[in-house]
């Protein structure tokens, strides 16, 4: 699971009061970076930005060489998850890469720059629909104009022929109804109406069939069916086309394989080296139950400084919830900090007891649960350009029982609060006091909110005997669920006086900044990542909105939040922080009970009415108070590059880090070094 929204200070759409630093494109990288050299580009909707790597160099030269080769493994996937986006991505950005690698004529002009950020916008979202609102990107050159790009370019650098591109490519890039959405979840058929590469020549019905029969055949424990392969019909059979070596995806997966087993031998200890044996396991077999033995043995290695992910991890992109997206991370600790929040998976037990959610529910023994902070050392496929800033893992629930890990990325988060403003924070909070608590204690309140929401959150509950995995039983639903019910662990702990006393929270008021923003970004703030009065699609945002679009509901009579418009501009001032507190606590306690009973036509009912719809009033009056605002919507970054310093031998002495400056460069890079599948045509 992943925690994609930013600290409460920095309101994810905060303002931006930084220049782009342009320099050369790859210099060493300082140790100390300039606030105003954090920020990159800036290009639509979003910015991209570049993280440091604190003490990267007291590491030893076998962690770093560790380091290096999880890093090469991590590159080498990034075709799957182009591809999983939808299947004519990689064939997109290819033609967008030799357009600019080998077209001559004038890169000046207006249409050219339309050309040149519609190419950014495809990298930055791995695919041609929009990384969180999921809706198709449309260039705004005109087509005669690509076309005209395409005839200026040498022929050998096309990724098919000028005529294949106009018949087949032109149209996936221009005309709004073909793959008008990534995944989509409204409509009679969510398959069908979704351009994600899951599925081929199958409706919604047999697909839950195929995976329901499945599990309920596997008995006990089940394996996450599904996430490593398509499913297609072939003469009417259903049949699963798995990712793994020798299979689809096979040449990237065995560039992955290559680099993990040159990683093995260089691990911290047995146990680690055991877990990543038994990755490469899984990548040669596709068993996912192969997969499970390595998520197994992952979560018993407590005790190494660096960790990574790498898999099929992530189901948000499925419109049915089965299969996983390609993402990777490698990390080192943060020992300082680290040994600081320690005391939150010290104490799960504690908040198991005392959630409010029903005591058949909970579990009698929190078991392994582990939370480090964490430098980013190397992100892929889903984590990267936007990345999360907390994961836990892993996603499989009897695999939780015996344990879980979960990160928050402090490197990461250090680089968004460089680049923060305050001016989005002025123009929603609804008065004063609320922008000083925003000022005085949002910073910690985003960093225990972000360890609240992975080390216990994703880690509290059971689920009752017999009842399958959610992507079984609440299907598309499951994702918002599992996200909201983090969400409100953190939130209804978050005033806990267990938090003042063991250092974590500043004091008794800290928290009501975490309801302020809380709400003003559910309701309002994060509308403006949708086109005025769109549904919502995105789990993430859904869960937002349903969990503060409850609380208002059922706390109307009460007047516990109540919505102001002022000026034509809309407010929400909590009135009531303790009644809030005590509805954050119903709402986490029913949720918790439809996942534990797999209650669906609950889940439907909750989400469909609170998660869903949107106003397209409000919408349009949040989108236009932010366009007086110099700030983005979405953060992205640029990867460091790491350098293997080698003797006559061949063998690593040392790897230097060095900084990009430059997210085209980078991405053109990327697609001449870690491009291992073919074109679709």
């Amino acid at each position: 699971m992943k925690l994609t929204h930013l600290p409460a200070l920095l309101l994810i759409l905060a303002a931006i009061s930084c220049s782009v630093k342009k320099t050369a494109n790859t210099t060493p990288l300082p140790s100390a970076p300039l606030a105003d050299k954090v920020l990159l580009d800036t290009f639509a909707d979003l910015q991209i930005l570049w993280y440091d790597l604190p003490g990267f160099e007291k590491l030893s030269v076998r962690q770093k060489t560790f380091i290096y080769y999880l890093s090469e493994a991590t590159l080498a996937g990034r075709d799957i998850i182009y591809d999983q986006h939808g299947a004519y991505n990689i064939a997109v950005r290819k033609t967008l890469e030799a357009i600019y690698n080998s077209f001559k004529g004038n890169k000046k002009t207006a249409e050219w720059k339309a050309f040149e950020v519609y190419s950014k916008r495809v990298w930055f979202s791995n695919g041609i629909h929009h990384h969180y609102n999921e809706v198709k990107i449309l260039p705004d050159c005109s087509k005669e104009y690509f076309i005209l790009l395409l005839k200026g370019c040498e022929a050998a650098a096309l990724p098919m022929p000028l005529e294949e591109i106009q018949k087949t490519l032109i149209p996936i890039i221009f005309d709004p109804k073909v793959f008008a959405k990534r995944t989509s979840k409204e409509g009679p058929d969510v398959v069908l109406n979704s351009a994600v590469n899951f599925y081929e020549g199958v409706t919604a019905a047999e697909v839950d069939k195929f995976y329901q029969d499945k599990a309920n055949a596997a008995g006990k424990n089940p394996p996450m069916y599904g996430i490593n392969s398509k499913l297609v019909k072939e003469n009417g059979i259903l049949k699963e086309l798995v990712w793994k070596s020798g299979g689809m995806y096979g040449p990237a997966i065995d560039k992955i394989i290559e680099n993990l087993e040159k990683a093995i031998p260089f691990a911290e200890n047995k146990q680690q080296q055991k877990a990543l044996g038994l990755l490469v396991a899984f990548y040669k077999s596709g068993d996912v139950k192969a997969f499970d033995d390595f998520n197994i043995a992952w979560v018993k290695d407590k005790k190494s400084t660096i960790d990574a992910i790498n898999g099929f991890i992530e189901v948000y992109h499925d419109p049915k919830g089965y299969k996983a997206d390609f993402e990777a991370m490698v990390q080192y600790n943060d020992p300082e900090a680290t040994r600081k929040m320690a005391i939150v998976s010290k104490n799960a037990q504690y908040f198991e007891d005392n959630s409010t959610i029903a005591a058949e529910h909970k579990k009698k023994k929190v078991k392994g649960v582990s939370y480090r902070v964490i430098n980013v050392a190397m992100e892929g496929g889903d984590c990267a350009p936007n990345t999360p800033i907390g994961v836990n893992l892993p996603n499989s629930n009897w695999i939780r029982e015996l344990g879980s890990k979960s990160v928050s990325l402090n490197n990461i988060e250090n680089a968004y609060n460089q680049v923060g403003g305050a001016l989005a924070l002025q123009e929603f909070a609804n008065d004063p006091e609320e922008i000083d608590f925003a000022k005085k204690y949002g910073e910690a309140c985003g960093k225990m909110h972000t360890a609240l929401h992975e080390v216990i959150g994703h880690a509290s509950g059971k689920l009752n005997p017999g009842v399958a995995e959610p992507n079984i039983t609440l299907k598309q639903y499951g994702s918002t669920l599992e996200e909201g019910r983090a969400d409100l662990v953190a939130l209804y702990f978050m005033p806990d006086p267990k938090l003042i006393e063991w250092g974590l929270m500043p004091d008794a008021n800290a928290y009501k900044a975490e309801f302020d923003q809380y709400i003003r970004n559910g309701m309002l703030t994060q509308l403006r990542r949708l086109p005025a009065g769109a549904n919502i699609e995105e789990d993430h945002m859904r869960n937002r909105q349903l969990v503060a679009a409850w609380a208002i509901e059922k706390g109307k009579a009460d007047k516990v939040i109540v919505k102001e418009v002022r000026n034509g501009k809309t407010f929400y001032d909590i009135r009531d922080y303790v009644k809030l507190r005590v509805l954050f606590g119903q709402l986490l306690a029913e949720i918790q009970r439809i996942k534990s009973e797999g209650d669906f036509k609950a889940a439907e009912a909750l989400v469909e009415t609170y998660g869903v719809k949107t106003d397209k009033a409000t919408g349009a009056e949040v989108k236009k108070r932010f366009a007086t605002l110099p700030s983005k919507a979405y953060s992205g970054f640029v990867q460091p590059k790491l350098v293997a310093q080698k003797d006559a031998k061949g063998q690593i002495i040392d790897v230097t880090v060095e900084r990009e400056f430059d997210f085209v460069k980078q991405m053109l890079r990327f697609g001449k070094e870690y491009s291992f599948l073919p074109v679709k045509n």
